[in-house]
């Protein structure tokens, strides 16, 4: 009972500062993305799939083998051991970031001149390495915080960070919001890597207050290495794969729309409206989900240490059957008040139908997140990593065969192929590894019917306000009051049970 208090607390506490840094980092988005334009905003969404592609270099699965790792031992009450473990990671950490700094200098011509079609200098990939030793070894710490259960203290590190950013970013766009797209770019690199310094100090901190605890042998463990190589080579192999993959993929994107017709210039702010102003407003509500999802892989490290099998399928089916219900909440907000939403957020119906669209891969991306957690938990990374392998390969034979044909709707069907064969090959892994039932009834055809009744209710309701930011506001939270209201009525005794 107690460690499933911690667990329930843990992912409140997570769930509360990612609420937090979610909402903040949502509106600061929007006013980045309104300020700057969309061409822009796709150059950087370019800029950041090699930034996200560097950290995986950086990070190479040591962070996950950190949380495993310590998950396991501090279980067995080897807590000498965990504590060796993390040193370890933090080496090899400092090792891979200093490497992928290097390499991304070395790099920095050819990605600017080639694959950014000459639309920034060097500049912005210098900032990108300056940061990278710093997020590596933040990485590492951040496992280890949330594998022995003191998630607090990264939630404290997060929202600090995020605080930083947006002020550093905001004094920085100051200075460089009409010095051209290049300016801008290393603006927004500089904030993020302001704030990761800021992230680093604290962290380090907070380990090092931890680690005071525990007197360590200075003896070198050849034992702990293996292990963290074990888990972490297998892992970084195949995310490297998969980054690749994924960048190639963006690229590939903005290119593949031009051969269906379009400039540069409009390939480029098809791709930024969708990437880098659709997504961030439809993944919005996924802190909920990733905030347990990340506590998943130490809870089921020690269910899997302790062999406790039924009360791993037993918490499978509560996780799903919260995921589904609040999945289908989202996914009615997006697709009835797909208008409102685009209004109050952009303030115009561009992305609208965008969002409505998408509105139906809500439910599959938010479970599949779970799912990874789950498997992760239970030594399945690299069967995660596989099906993100080949989701990347599918995806990207789409993009360049079937975008130039179709344009924009190819590049939409695209991510509608790639989410559902994510989801269906992940659950069919878990499905084989858990053995657990689907309940249909409760999972799916519940949630759909509270959805639309939730719905016709609101509809009929007379919300008529001057305001119209006010009524679309007001229809919406009436909305999920309503399903929230009926969903826990109709599922009292489960959520009793919880």
């Amino acid at each position: 009972m107690r460690k499933a208090k911690i667990f329930i607390i843990n992912g409140i506490v997570l769930t509360s500062s990612s609420l937090l840094i979610r909402g903040v980092g949502l509106v600061f988005s929007i006013y980045v993305a309104n300020k700057v334009g969309q061409e822009t905003i796709g150059i950087f969404s370019l800029v950041m799939s090699i930034y996200n592609f560097a950290i995986t270099f950086a990070t190479s699965g040591i962070s996950l083998a950190c949380t495993y790792i310590v998950s396991e031992e501090f279980a067995k009450k080897n807590f000498e051991k965990g504590f060796k473990s993390v040193k370890n990671c933090i080496t090899f950490a400092t090792t891979l970031g200093i490497t992928a700094s290097i390499l991304l200098i070395f790099l920095a011509p050819l990605i600017s001149s080639t694959w950014l079609n000459k639309k920034i200098s060097n500049i912005p990939i210098y900032s990108i390495a300056i940061g990278l030793p710093l997020i590596s070894i933040s990485s590492v710490i951040s496992g280890y915080l949330t594998s022995v259960g003191k998630s607090y203290k990264s939630a404290i590190s997060q929202c600090i960070e995020l605080l930083v950013k947006i002020l550093a970013t905001y004094i920085l766009l100051k200075i460089s919001i009409n010095k051209g797209i290049d300016a801008i770019c290393t603006s927004l690199i500089l904030g993020d890597v302001i704030s990761e310094l800021f992230s680093f100090g604290l962290n380090i901190t907070f380990y090092f207050v931890d680690k005071k605890k525990r007197k360590l042998s200075r003896s070198y463990n050849s034992e702990i290495n293996n292990k963290i190589l074990k888990i972490a080579l297998p892992v970084a192999i195949t995310s490297y794969i998969r980054s690749g993959l994924s960048s190639l993929k963006q690229f590939l994107i903005p290119f593949r729309l031009q051969a269906s017709g379009l400039n540069y210039s409009l390939a480029i702010s098809k791709y930024g409206l969708i990437n880098g102003m659709v997504m961030p407003v439809l993944l919005f509500c996924s802190f909920f989900i990733n905030s347990f999802s990340g506590l998943l892989v130490p809870e089921y490290s020690r269910l899997l240490a302790g062999k406790n099998f039924n009360r791993m399928k037993s918490v499978c089916y509560k996780i799903f059957a919260i995921t589904f219900s609040f999945s289908f909440l989202i996914a009615g907000v997006f697709l009835f008040f797909s208008n409102e939403v685009s209004l109050l957020v952009y303030k115009n119906l561009e992305i609208a139908i965008y969002l409505k669209i998408f509105s139906f891969l809500i439910i599959f991306m938010y479970i599949d997140n779970i799912i990874d957690g789950i498997l992760k938990g239970i030594n399945s990374q690299f069967g995660v990593m596989i099906i993100n392998i080949c989701d990347l390969l599918i995806t990207i034979c789409i993009i360049y065969f079937i975008v130039p044909i179709y344009g924009i709707n190819g590049y939409v069907f695209s991510i509608f192929i790639s989410e559902i064969f994510n989801f269906t090959a992940s659950f069919i892994l878990l499905k084989k590894k858990l053995i657990i039932n689907f309940d249909f009834l409760n999972f799916c055809i519940k949630p759909f019917i509270i959805c639309l009744f939730s719905y016709f209710i609101t509809m009929f309701l007379p919300i008529n306000f001057q305001n119209i930011q006010a009524n679309y506001i007001l229809k919406i939270s009436t909305f999920t009051i309503l399903y929230l209201l009926i969903f826990a009525k109709i599922n009292y005794n489960f959520l009793k049970s919880l």
